[in-house]
């Protein structure tokens, strides 16, 4: 049986590597928030100084909104770019198994009278979604998600209990399943972000982010800045 006691409060972060422009940090359980806005600080540092900034971090926890973190950049005057990986929730399109997470994007980009602020899942809606519809006994819209067998799913409770119990199943790729409305291109998306995140910091993918080892989930973020001015 997992135990969630996932968060190191004791936790350090450690530099791993760094360069004048990048850095790769574990983060060693720490409380994903805290990590991920040093991670971002670091980031903007780096982009003051040299034009542009690239921290890629690993061993972190679930560190809320990722718009909070490239908006941290915008209101410094850069263009902000956040990414983070998550549990598996996402099936690749004509898959049966999660394999990815919501994997979101965020871009955020001074401009007056109004900052460009984007922030997005890479699934077609976020696991919240299913929770709402369940409690509300209603159906999920066709193509939002898959049961066990592959086949379209619109029973937000199986669709969960598939997720809780790591059966096959689960959520799809922005654009939703097949190929009709072009699901592939969130699928490649979702793999954009984990190359961002779990590769570049040699952490753990979406499939292999929680273990029964030490607790901790493992999950890898993503953090740029860039100096649009010099």
């Amino acid at each position: 049986e997992l135990s969630w006691n996932l968060v190191d409060a004791n936790a350090k972060l450690e530099i791993v590597k760094e360069t004048p422009v990048s850095a790769m940090i574990d983060a060693h359980g720490m409380m994903g928030q805290v990590a991920a806005y040093h991670g971002m600080e670091m980031a903007i540092e780096k982009a003051k100084k040299n034009g542009v900034g690239l921290v890629v971090m690993r061993g972190s926890n679930h560190y809320g909104i990722a718009g909070y973190y490239s908006k941290m950049a915008c209101d410094t005057d850069l263009i902000g770019l956040c990414m983070t990986n998550t549990s598996a929730i996402m099936v690749p399109t004509f898959g049966k198994r999660p394999m990815l997470g919501t994997n979101p994007i965020a871009l955020a980009m001074p401009a007056d009278p109004t900052p460009f602020l984007y922030d997005a899942a890479t699934t077609v809606v976020a696991r919240g979604k299913f929770e709402v519809y369940d409690k509300k006994g209603l159906p999920v819209p066709l193509g939002w998600s898959i049961d066990e067998e592959g086949v379209d799913c619109t029973d937000p409770g199986l669709v969960i209990k598939n997720l809780n119990e790591e059966n096959n199943g689960g959520i799809m790729p922005l654009g939703g399943s097949g190929e009709e409305h072009a699901g592939y291109k969130g699928y490649g998306l979702g793999m954009i972000v984990e190359i961002f995140t779990s590769i570049l910091s040699m952490g753990e993918t979406s499939d292999r982010i929680v273990t029964k080892g030490d607790n901790h989930s493992h999950i890898s973020h993503c953090f740029g800045a860039i100096d649009y001015g010099m």
